[in-house]
């Protein structure tokens, strides 16, 4: 969850943010992807484009006057094109909710559409709800406002139902509704939260669909919550590949980053950080107390107490303990490499 304000781009698990709410995106069936870039624009976009899901086709568009999430979304419609007939509805989210799950994105347009609603947000409910957009029911249990904190009145301070930031609009009625928000509030922007009571006075219906955990809308907007969404991917990403056959000796102390790939009965002993692009071939060993960096093992090797950066290690090849393969280093099949050793990339 979120503020209206945008926040820059941090890295998790060795990747923007926005890399991880794109990979979720890629697991369900979308028609086009829109990103609306500010801040930085230059390097978000080539970021993306370098290191985006292969099959998806992503348009950006600049907002180049910072005047809100309404106004960022009017941007970002003119990236869809206008003669599409089959594009009926518009997921919006945020870049900071990486913890997002595949699945919650298709159960929120799946109850959007049974329930034949103009606009659907996916909400949580909070112990403490400090800090967000609170969500106001109607008499039919539709939702008929979102109220900002910084708006709110003592009463709808109490409500403990949030805003997550994210949306599924039909896409029909979205830009008219855009187009009747006005900057009325403590802030001078166009919140896109508004449009949830311009849809409502409308006459048109709007549902909330309430997450059964609400820790995959988590948005960062410190480094507190950068700590916290790191651990509980890490967790994830340790998870799933234990679950293919990976072997961690001490799950809460293996670090691995989003983009490495491990092979079957690969052994993570304590203390391993494994990052950027790794890859490590079935069999081998890594630890303790290694750091490897974009680099590639080969087939049961084993590497211990070990930095490498960049480097290249062979079938069947020992590393360590206390050495150091420099970017570029290139140990072949089978080599033993003795402890306190440092390997320079071979001359040109």
């Amino acid at each position: 969850m979120r503020s209206e304000r945008p926040k820059p781009l941090h890295l998790l698990c060795g990747r923007p943010m926005i890399l991880h709410v794109l990979d979720a995106m890629a697991e369900i069936d979308v028609t086009r992807v829109v990103v609306v870039v500010g801040h930085r624009a230059e390097w978000v976009t080539k970021t993306l484009v370098q290191h985006a899901p292969q099959s998806m086709e992503i348009e950006f568009v600049e907002q180049e006057s910072q005047s809100g999430t309404g106004d960022a979304l009017a941007v970002g419609l003119t990236g869809l094109p206008h003669d599409d007939e089959e594009m009926e509805d518009v997921v919006v989210l945020p870049g900071d909710t990486p913890l997002l799950r595949p699945q919650t994105l298709a159960a929120l347009v799946r109850y959007h559409r049974l329930e034949d609603a103009s606009a659907t947000l996916l909400t949580a409910q909070l112990d403490d709800p400090s800090g967000y957009g609170r969500i106001v029911h109607g008499n039919d249990n539709g939702v008929c406002r979102v109220v900002e904190e910084v708006d709110a009145t003592e009463d709808e301070k109490g409500i403990m139902e949030v805003n997550t930031s994210i949306y599924c609009f039909r896409r029909s009625i979205l830009a008219p509704a855009l187009r009747r928000l006005t900057p009325a509030n403590a802030q001078g922007e166009y919140y896109l939260t508004d449009s949830v009571s311009v849809l409502f006075n409308a006459g048109y219906q709007v549902r909330s669909l309430i997450l059964a955990d609400s820790m995959e809308a988590a948005g960062v907007n410190d480094r507190a919550q950068l700590a916290v969404a790191e651990a509980e991917l890490r967790d994830r990403i340790n998870e799933r590949w234990m679950r293919r056959g990976v072997t961690m000796w001490d799950p809460e102390r293996t670090y691995v980053d989003a983009e490495v790939m491990l092979s079957p009965d690969v052994s993570l002993l304590p203390g391993v950080i494994l990052r950027g692009r790794c890859e490590v071939g079935e069999g081998s060993e890594i630890g303790p107390n290694c750091v490897l960096t974009d680099t590639t093992v080969g087939t049961h090797a084993v590497v211990t107490e070990s930095r490498c950066d960049r480097s290249t290690i062979g079938e069947g090849a020992r590393i360590g303990p206390y050495c150091v393969l420099r970017p570029g280093a290139d140990v072949g099949a089978g080599v033993v490499i003795a402890p306190h050793s440092v390997v320079e990339a071979p001359e040109v």
